[in-house]
């Protein structure tokens, strides 16, 4: 394999430019872009061409034929996730595949089989692991510091689906698939919390609710809405905007989540405490310098430094104290890993189709949990 890694970018949204600004700035060169249409790609194409985009391919087959690819980055509806990366693995490429990894339980159960069968490197964006006070909180949890865990919970909100007219291709269940607050949005949060406690989540009682009964149909940008007075048809909507969710994890710790799409004024709020039989950790991701510490009889606040804290925090704390860090850096990071240990380096904590899998299968019982209104194991 080449010293300097190829990258095809599949998937001209905002995650395409956003892939292809972390690809760009760990090295790589990107060799193409392909998107919806050969006329969307060589937009893409143009409008990335600051970042050394070389061309557009007319579709993702030829992105995936081209020898000068090494890397295919999936970014396009959640649908077309499971033949894209069938493709790209059989073919022999490295994949980095947009989450929820598939639609359905079987496709990614799959795609993680196909992956290890390739014995190709394919990661799954679970890009909050990289907040440097993330891998602080883990620490703590591993060091002993929290002691043992006796309750989680979180929530994970945002606004950009509030308005009546706001819409997007999530939102139609053949595009986005059977759940998409909790399967967009949940999955992150269930990811991260299983990977800094180490507890794993063992049954779920779950309820989704739809709160827009119907919405625009057409395409309007992720976190954008229709123009003002723009006349939009309407499509009947059968996928949540609200999630709520109590899980019972393996060693019998109670962990509750709350996910919207719809709860004004929050933009994008993952939020989670754990509390231990030591002290509590707070962590949110919009305040994502600082994680809390609660102890009995005092509180503290940890703020992310390069010079101070555990070896992960001071790794990905690439920045000067006090200089801030935020969801782009996360990325840029997680991206540097994935290409780091496809050039066969160590690094701790990369998310995989295992745990892409291992997603579907929390997004599968909570929508028979939702469905039964009972609990269902995972």
């Amino acid at each position: 394999m080449a010293e300097t890694l190829g990258v095809a970018i599949v998937g001209a949204g905002m995650m395409g430019a956003v892939h292809s600004r972390a690809s760009r700035l760990a090295g790589a060169t990107l060799k193409g872009i392909a998107a919806s249409s050969p006329q969307s790609a060589k937009a893409a194409a143009a409008h990335l061409a600051h970042l050394g985009m070389e061309r557009a391919y007319s579709n993702a087959d030829e992105a995936i034929a081209d020898p000068a690819v090494d890397v295919i980055h999936i970014c396009t509806p959640n649908s077309t996730h499971y033949p894209i990366a069938m493709s790209a693995l059989a073919a022999g490429k490295h994949v980095v595949c947009e989450k929820p990894l598939a639609t359905s339980l079987s496709d990614a159960r799959a795609l993680a089989a196909a992956a290890q069968k390739a014995g190709c490197v394919a990661a799954v964006p679970f890009v909050y692991r990289y907040h440097p006070m993330v891998r602080e909180a883990r620490s703590l949890v591993q060091d002993g510091t929290v002691g043992a865990l006796q309750l989680i919970h979180g929530s994970y909100l945002q606004d950009w689906l509030l308005g009546r007219d706001d819409t997007n291709w999530r939102v139609d269940a053949a595009l986005g698939g059977p759940s998409r607050a909790f399967a967009d949005i949940g999955s992150h949060w269930c990811d991260l919390i299983e990977w800094i406690s180490g507890e794993r989540f063992e049954a779920v009682v779950a309820t989704l609710q739809t709160i827009m009964h119907d919405r625009p149909t057409g395409t309007v940008g992720t976190f954008s809405s229709p123009a003002p007075g723009a006349s939009l048809e309407r499509q009947a909507v059968t996928t949540e905007d609200v999630a709520g969710a109590l899980f019972r994890t393996t060693t019998g710790v109670l962990t509750t989540l709350t996910v919207s799409q719809v709860s004004a004024g929050r933009k994008n709020r993952l939020w989670f405490e754990l509390d231990g039989a030591r002290a509590s950790l707070v962590f949110d991701q919009e305040d994502p310098e600082r994680l809390w510490l609660g102890e009995r009889d005092s509180t503290r606040l940890l703020v992310r430094d390069p010079s101070r804290g555990s070896a992960e925090q001071r790794r990905l704390a690439t920045l000067p104290a006090g200089h801030a860090q935020g969801y782009a850096q996360c990325f840029e990071a997680f991206v540097a890993d994935t290409y780091a240990v496809i050039r066969g380096e160590a690094r701790e904590g990369l998310p995989t189709f295992e745990d892409g899998y291992r997603s579907a299968q929390i997004i599968d019982a909570v929508l028979r949990s939702s469905k039964a209104r009972a609990w269902e194991q995972i």
